[in-house]
């Protein structure tokens, strides 16, 4: 039986996390440079990521470190500021869930047009 890895398990704690978090870009590995845990102390106080806290310690899934990378893309390509990217990060999350919404009902109709269809069958 094969491992399905849950990409929203805290697994990393934040020096793991400084470590993976990398630029989405291609870059040299000179160029690649962790990011300083004391930024992702930061991210977390403003809000832009979440990570699972037990005690003292911050826990980051594979989710949260895409999520990082996203944000140092915007921040540092992209010229965008913490508040910018607070509102891009709304913005997606919103629609992420409105999508989630939308395959639910989808999910729904499928469901009541197969028992339409059992009972129109049934009836005949």
């Amino acid at each position: 039986m094969a491992y399905i890895k849950d990409r929203d398990e805290p697994i990393y704690t934040i020096s793991i996390a400084a470590k993976l978090v990398r630029p989405l870009a291609k870059a040299t590995s000179a160029d690649q440079k962790p990011i300083h845990a004391q930024t992702l102390r930061m991210y977390d106080r403003l809000g832009l990521v979440k990570p699972q806290k037990v005690g003292k310690n911050r826990f980051y899934s594979d989710r949260d470190i895409e999520r990082l990378q996203r944000i140092q893309h915007f921040t540092q390509h992209c010229g965008i500021n913490l508040a910018g990217v607070a509102y891009i990060l709304e913005l997606v999350d919103q629609l992420q869930e409105a999508n989630l919404q939308q395959d639910r009902i989808d999910m729904m109709l499928q469901a009541a047009e197969e028992r339409l269809r059992e009972w129109t069958e049934v009836e005949e």
